[in-house]
């Protein structure tokens, strides 16, 4: 019997082709797939946000002339995507931890 994936809830962002490069996009949704498998993924593509909650991650995409941020919750029931974005600092801006925080109390709430 296979192992069913998990759904993915999207909060906020989209990953399309542009502003993605076909070849970033294509890596976004292999790793979005492995994590619906229930595969963890560790660096170098994906490294925890405690800062945002535990079970908080984010993915790294690395693409053509800047590297792509989507961070995600793994829910029992689902992956949830909190954000994408792309990242211009060598820190998490703290808008985005903020935000992120805010979806995720909405998300388990309901």
């Amino acid at each position: 019997m296979s192992k069913q994936r998990k759904p993915l809830v999207w909060l906020h962002g989209e990953v399309k082709t542009p502003p993605f490069s076909a070849d970033a996009r294509i890596e976004a949704g292999v790793l979005i797939q492995r994590l619906q498998e229930g595969i963890n993924i560790s660096l170098p593509h994906a490294r925890p946000m405690l800062g945002i909650s535990r079970g908080c991650r984010e993915l790294r995409i690395p693409d053509e002339n800047r590297t792509w941020r989507i961070v995600y919750y793994v829910d029992t029931v689902a992956i949830v995507i909190l954000d994408v974005f792309a990242k211009t600092t060598s820190q998490m801006p703290q808008t985005v931890i903020n935000v992120c925080k805010a979806r995720l109390k909405r998300y388990k709430s309901i």
